[in-house]
């Protein structure tokens, strides 16, 4: 894949051995502002979401409920996040269901508990990779808190503000959690990693498609997987707030904290688009850089 090759190359630069003072500063620049970005995504999402409670009627309180947890599930156990939103969604299932008249149920839901991954190499990277991949609920940023938990707190595979860079790295090209998960794998594991990670990642969706495309229709009209989605969509919203949280909090210097609020406003008061924000944000670490400006 093309974005791959291009996260991997641009890996390279920004997360190899020596790279160059402007090279960091753009990086530290892109990833001050990344937090800013998870709040835009959130903000395109809220409206519509809210509407659809809101028509609904009566579910309002459960709405703000369920984004409330996301938001405090990201920001405070982004390992766990997945089954805050699966828990959201089971409970808007289950009031559902009890509100319609009774009836025989079919199928059932087993729970998923992988083994335990003790060690950083290729099999950490590719479990690591896999719930990215299959667990993205609602965008990109959702899987953050995951996958920065995974990188640079249980796997030291990178430092925070390694990711922070990795995060920009796939906010400015196609595919953004394939390209950011890239970007970790070649962080673990060079390009071998990297590839691996971006594989992986894929395989989730791709085969999701393939083999259930057919039934998305019937699926979205289905009252169960709607009532699902009731309850898991507005948790995922909250869990993109919660992944601005912890984004925000690898920032170490006053200066990128400054970029962050200038991306704040460029981004939800001006409206302005993501990459070029991000790109503005980069150029603005340059110049601190160069500057001497001290870097994370």
């Amino acid at each position: 894949m093309p974005a791959v090759a291009l996260v991997l190359v641009l890996s390279v630069a920004f997360l190899g051995r020596a790279p160059a003072l402007w090279i960091r500063g753009a990086g530290a620049g892109a990833g001050a502002a990344v937090a800013a970005v998870a709040v835009h995504a959130a903000r395109e999402l809220l409206g519509p979401s809210f509407r659809r409670a809101r028509e609904r009627g009566g579910r309002e309180a459960r709405w703000l409920a369920y984004l409330a947890a996301g938001t405090a599930a990201a920001a405070l156990i982004g390992a766990y996040l997945v089954l805050v939103l699966l828990a959201c969604g089971l409970i808007e299932l289950l009031l559902a269901r009890a509100a319609r008249p009774p009836h025989r149920a079919r199928g059932g839901l087993g729970a998923f508990v992988p083994a335990s991954v003790s060690t950083g190499g290729a099999g950490a990277l590719a479990w690591t990779a896999l719930k990215v991949g299959a667990l993205s609920f609602g965008g990109g940023f959702v899987i953050v808190p995951l996958m920065q938990s995974d990188a640079v707190h249980t796997y030291h595979w990178m430092s925070g503000q390694q990711f922070l860079s990795a995060v920009a790295l796939g906010q400015i090209t196609p595919g953004p959690v394939v390209a950011t998960v890239a970007a970790v794998g070649y962080a673990a594991h060079g390009i071998g990693g990297g590839l691996l990670a971006a594989a992986v990642a894929f395989a989730p969706s791709f085969c999701f498609v393939l083999i259930g495309g057919r039934s998305f229709g019937r699926l979205r009209a289905s009252p169960g997987p709607r009532a699902f989605l009731d309850g898991a969509g507005p948790a995922a919203i909250g869990a993109i707030l919660g992944a601005a949280i912890t984004l925000a909090a690898e920032l170490r210097e006053g200066w990128q904290v400054a970029i962050l609020a200038a991306a704040a406003i460029a981004l939800l008061a001006l409206r302005r688009g993501v990459v070029q924000t991000l790109l503005a944000a980069a150029a603005l670490g340059v110049i601190a850089a160069l500057a001497g400006a001290p870097l994370p």
